[in-house]
C-alpha cells in the first residue's frame, strides 16, 4: 500500500480518520485556551507549561496501572467513552470561579484515565490496515494532526481574542463530542484484541516483558525522550511570544505535517534507514537559537525547520511494530504513546523550571540542547537494533500468553483474529 486512494479506499479508515481529526482539533483548542486562561490568572511560565502539557504526566501512573486495557477493551466503547470524558472535563474547566487547583485535579484524573487511549487508537489502526500500510496509514493521521493543530491553534487562538478562553473550552467540548459520535456510529465493533481482564499486574506483565527486549527498549527511549524535552519548549511559546503564541503552534503544526507527508509517502524504506538520525537531530537543534532571543520571523523560521523532525518518530513506530508480536501490539503502542506523553509533561515542567528561574528563551535553549546530548547518546544502540529486513526471527521472551504467535494455525486464523480482519489474512509481520 502506498497511496493516499489505496488507503482511503480501506474500509472504516475514513470515519477512523475523522474522529482522530476532530479531536486533535479539540485537543488543540482546549489546550491553548486553558493555557492562556492560566497564563492570564497567574502570570507564571510555569503553570501555563503544566496547564497545557501537564496532564501528560498523569501518564505515567496510566502506564503502570491501567495499559493493559488497551488490548483488553473493545476499541469502539473505548475510544467513545474517553471522547465523552474529554468533552466533560472541558466543560468543567470552563466553569467561571473554578478554582486553579481543581482545574489541575481535573487535568490530572483526565490523564491518568486517557493513557491506554493511544494504544486502543493505534492498536485499531493496526487492524484496519494491512500491514504494509501501517506507516503510510500513521504518516497520514500525524499529517491530519499537524493540519489540525493549524486550524485549532489559529482558531483556538481567534476564538480566544474574539470571545474568551472559556467559550473556546466550550467550543472543544462540543469538537470532542462529535469525535465521540463518529466513532460510535463509523466504526465496526471490534473484541478485545487479547483475552483476559484488564489489570495492575498484567499492565506490569506486559510492561516488563516489551521493556525486557534491547532493541525495543532503545526504540522506546529514542520515542519517548527527545521529543519529550522538544515539546519543553513548545509549552513556552505562550510566555515566549504571549501574542503571539498560535503563530508559533500554527508554524510547528505546518513543519511537522511537511516531514510526514515526505517520510510516509515519498521516502524509500532504503532510506528511511538512514534518515532516521538526521531527523532526530533536527527536532532539536535549531531550538537552540532562541539562546540568542531571536524576532518572531525567526523564530517562527526555526519552529517550522524543527517540527520537520518530528517524523522521527513514524520511522521508530514502524521499527516497534517489526519488534513486537501482534498480540501485544496495542500495550507496546499505549507504552510508546504514554511515554512519550509523559517525557513531553516531564519536558514541559523541566523547561517550565528553568523559565521560571531564567527567562522563556534560556529555557528553550537549555532543554533542546538536553534534547540533543540523549539523541547522541542513544544513537549507538539504535544502529545495533534490528532494523526493519526480515534479518531475525522474534525473540523468545515474546510468547507471552494470549500471543498468537505459536497457536494453532486454527487459533490464528479463526474469524475475528487481526490478521483475518475484513475476511483476508494478514502476512506475518516482519521481525
Amino acid at each position: 500500500m502506498r497511496t493516499y486512494r489505496e488507503l482511503f479506499r480501506t474500509p472504516e479508515f475514513t470515519p477512523f480518520f475523522a474522529a482522530v481529526s476532530v479531536q486533535t482539533a479539540a485537543q488543540t483548542a482546549t489546550g491553548l485556551a486553558l493555557g492562556t486562561l492560566v497564563y492570564a490568572r497567574t502570570g507564571s511560565p510555569l503553570l501555563s507549561a503544566l496547564a497545557m502539557f501537564g496532564p501528560s504526566l498523569a501518564q505515567v501512573a496510566g502506564a503502570l496501572t491501567l495499559l493493559s486495557a488497551a488490548d483488553r477493551l473493545p476499541p469502539r466503547a473505548a475510544l467513545t467513552a474517553l471522547a465523552l470524558l474529554s468533552a466533560g472535563a472541558a466543560g468543567v474547566q470552563a466553569a467561571p470561579g473554578l478554582p486553579l487547583w481543581a482545574a489541575f485535579a481535573v487535568l490530572l484524573v483526565v490523564g491518568v484515565v486517557s493513557s491506554p487511549g493511544g494504544g486502543v487508537r493505534y492498536g485499531l489502526l493496526n487492524e484496519i490496515v494491512p500491514r504494509e500500510g501501517f506507516l503510510l496509514g500513521r504518516s497520514v493521521l500525524n499529517m491530519t494532526g499537524g493540519a489540525m493543530q493549524i486550524c485549532g491553534f489559529a482558531v483556538g487562538g481567534l476564538l480566544v481574542a474574539v470571545f474568551s478562553a472559556r467559550g473556546t473550552l466550550l467550543a472543544g467540548a462540543a469538537l470532542y463530542t462529535v469525535a465521540a459520535a463518529v466513532t460510535r456510529f463509523g466504526l465496526t465493533a471490534r473484541p478485545p484484541r487479547a483475552t483476559g481482564r484488564p489489570s495492575v499486574r498484567e499492565t506490569r506483565r506486559t510492561n516488563a516483558l516489551l521493556w525486557s527486549s534491547v532493541p525495543r527498549r532503545y526504540v522506546f527511549l529514542a520515542l519517548w525522550v527527545p521529543n519529550g524535552l522538544v515539546v519543553g519548549c513548545e509549552s513556552l511559546y505562550v510566555a515566549y511570544a504571549p501574542g503571539y503564541a498560535g503563530i508559533l503552534f500554527a508554524g510547528g503544526a505546518l513543519g511537522m505535517l511537511a516531514g510526514d507527508t515526505l517520510v510516509g509517502r515519498f521516502v524509500t524504506a532504503r532510506w528511511r534507514a538512514r534518515l532516521g538520525a538526521p531527523l532526530r537531530l533536527l527536532l532539536a537543534a535549531p531550538y537552540l537559537l532562541f539562546a540568542l532571543r531571536p524576532g518572531l520571523p525567526l523564530a517562527l523560521a526555526v519552529v517550522v525547520v524543527a517540527s520537520v523532525g518530528f517524523a522521527a518518530s513514524l520511522l521508530l513506530q514502524e521499527r516497534l511494530m517489526a519488534l513486537t508480536p501482534d498480540a501485544l501490539s496495542g500495550q507496546a503502542l499505549g507504552l510508546s504513546s504514554s511515554g512519550m506523553l509523559a517525557m513531553q509533561g516531564v519536558g514541559a515542567a523541566l523547561a517550565g523550571g528553568i523559565a521560571q528561574l531564567t527567562s522563556p528563551a534560556t529555557g528553550m535553549a537549555a532543554v533542546a540542547g538536553l534534547s540533543v546530548a540523549v539523541t547522541l547518546a542513544l544513537a549507538p544502540g539504535l544502529a545495533l537494533a534490528p532494523g526493519l529486513a526480515p534479518v531475525s526471527p522474534r525473540p523468545a521472551t515474546d510468547n507471552a500468553p494470549g500471543s498468537t504467535r505459536n497457536a494453532p494455525a486454527s487459533r490464528r486464523n479463526a474469524p475475528g483474529s487481526p490478521r483475518n480482519a475484513r475476511g483476508a489474512t494478514r502476512p506475518a509481520r516482519r521481525p
